[in-house]
């Protein structure tokens, strides 16, 4: 992996017991010591670090790294994605196929259709299919044309969208200063639903699973039933106490579970 992949993956170096690094990855592979890589991908206006509890828990049969978006953190200077096929395109492109270890990936919200078309694209490579897909408060393709494009919100709309939500600290919301910072990327990732279909046309073989909250307004656990259909391979679904952000509290559930679906050793 070359020096430009640096600014895509995060990948997080913490043992269990120790606080977690978030640092940028030096190559495409995971470590010597895991058994498997986890490609992690966050929400609309999330960052790489949302998935730095699930690392450590992880830690370190799977290592895991997280994408993270232009126009946020480190990253702040470049301008937003607003087409998430473009951004899937680009992200393969950096990732390459898997090396010696399994490959999973795992994403929430709006991360969720960006894995699966990033599992999509992978799959067209030799042997480039992940081991497994994750996907996390998200409804189903079908589900979503069944109810129509994701609407295109103003700036206003989007911080509701965030309150109702809870996924973000209200101080960030209440912070004029703060907010600007980050206003850019939330643009950029509510046009990017705004405008997305995904691929058509393309079966997926490895199991996938759909985790949802009970209470989660954006996505029911009858409307993540759907991805069944985009896999030829297992499909299950999980269901979590909470709403959009269920992983917030079931950090180390989440982490049992994938876990368990994956080839690690006992240790």
């Amino acid at each position: 992996m070359n020096q430009e992949r640096n600014i895509w993956l995060r990948r997080f170096r913490a043992m269990p017991g120790t606080p977690a690094a978030d640092e940028p990855a030096t190559d495409a592979r995971p470590g010597a010591d895991a058994d498997c890589e986890l490609i992690c991908f966050p929400h609309a206006g999330g960052s790489a670090g949302y998935w730095r509890g699930l690392a450590l828990e992880l830690a370190p049969a799977v290592e895991v790294s997280a994408v993270q978006y232009p126009g946020r953190l480190d990253r702040l200077a470049e301008a937003p994605f607003e087409d998430l096929h473009a951004l899937a395109d680009t992200i393969v492109e950096e990732l390459g196929p898997p090396g010696d270890r399994p490959r999973a990936l795992l994403g929430h919200s709006m991360g969720a259709s960006l894995a699966y078309e990033v599992a999509v694209r992978l799959a067209r490579l030799p042997g480039g299919e992940p081991r497994l897909l994750v996907l996390s408060g998200r409804r189903a393709p079908a589900t979503a044309r069944e109810r129509g494009p994701e609407p295109v919100m103003n700036d206003d709309e989007i911080v509701a969208r965030l309150r109702r939500l809870g996924g973000t600290e209200a101080e960030l919301l209440d912070d004029p200063e703060l907010l600007e910072l980050i206003l850019p990327a939330l643009r950029g990732d509510y046009r990017a639903l705004a405008a997305y279909e995904d691929t058509p046309g393309r079966l997926l073989s490895c199991p996938v699973v759909a985790l949802v909250g009970d209470r989660d307004p954006q996505a029911s656990a009858e409307d993540v039933q759907g991805w069944r259909d985009h896999t030829s391979g297992e499909f299950r679904t999980h269901v979590f106490e909470g709403g959009h952000f269920f992983l917030n509290d079931h950090g180390k559930e989440a982490a049992d579970l994938i876990r368990g679906l994956l080839p690690v050793h006992a240790g």
